[in-house]
């Protein structure tokens, strides 16, 4: 029901923005897809899987407390640092591609984050619970105030939408950073050969980075959008 109050109360303009905005994100999820499928059909010399490449970053890290494991979905890795758990989909776990080495490396990099305690990993993990919050109150708060004329209300919506970006924005360099650490872990473990090999890796990884760059464009930009509106209302 909230919901359709919000397609009521939004203005035309913030639809027209939302299909602006929703472009670049699936452009990059796109050549996110697109790139993984390329090299994914590429194998490295070492011939390993994305898992024991994950495993062997770890060994050498000396965190043998990090389980890995596989988890369905197409492109769902992830590292949860509650449970130290590394989880792999299926192409990257059992792939031996340079597509699944470079993103089980990069998971493997959150691990590393974790156990050296990566400021910015501490914080985006301590934003989940707010961000959670937000993300499913901050609507309601919005809505409330462009029915009733209370810009207070708008504003509460505002500042709960704001934790999302805050996300987004730690994301950043939480993501950039695992790369970085995934690259020089697989040149250093001889996982990846240097020249196409470790071109491909950059590939991969740098196309997963325009997602998270695409997302906390999209979110600065209608948290601006926002304000705009309740500066308009107030």
């Amino acid at each position: 029901m909230i919901t359709a109050f919000f397609l009521y109360a939004m203005p035309l303009e913030y639809w027209i923005l939302t299909l602006v905005l929703a472009v670049p994100g699936l452009i990059a999820s796109a050549r996110v897809k697109s790139t993984f499928h390329r090299f994914a059909r590429v194998g490295t010399r070492a011939g390993i899987r994305g898992a024991e490449a994950a495993q062997l970053i770890l060994q050498r890290a000396g965190l043998r407390d990090v389980r890995v494991e596989p988890h369905g979905g197409f492109l769902t890795d992830h590292y949860d640092p509650r449970t130290k758990t590394l989880r792999l989909s299926p192409e990257v776990y059992e792939g031996r591609s340079i597509s699944s080495v470079a993103v089980a490396a990069h998971e493997a990099g959150h691990a590393l984050q974790d156990a050296t305690g990566y400021a910015p990993l501490r914080l985006r993990s301590a934003l989940v619970p707010m961000t959670s919050i937000g993300s499913h109150f901050w609507m309601v708060a919005f809505v409330l105030g462009l029915f009733t004329g209370m810009t207070g209300l708008l504003y509460v919506g505002i500042a709960l939408f704001a934790g999302s970006v805050l996300f987004q924005l730690v994301t950043l360099p939480t993501e950039f950073d695992a790369s970085r650490r995934a690259k020089v872990e697989l040149a250093a473990a001889g996982v990846v050969a240097g020249g196409e090999e470790a071109e491909g890796v950059s590939k991969v990884l740098n196309a997963a980075a325009l997602t998270y760059v695409a997302a906390a464009i999209t979110a600065i930009v209608h948290l601006l959008y926002l304000l705009s509106l309740a500066s308009r209302r107030d």
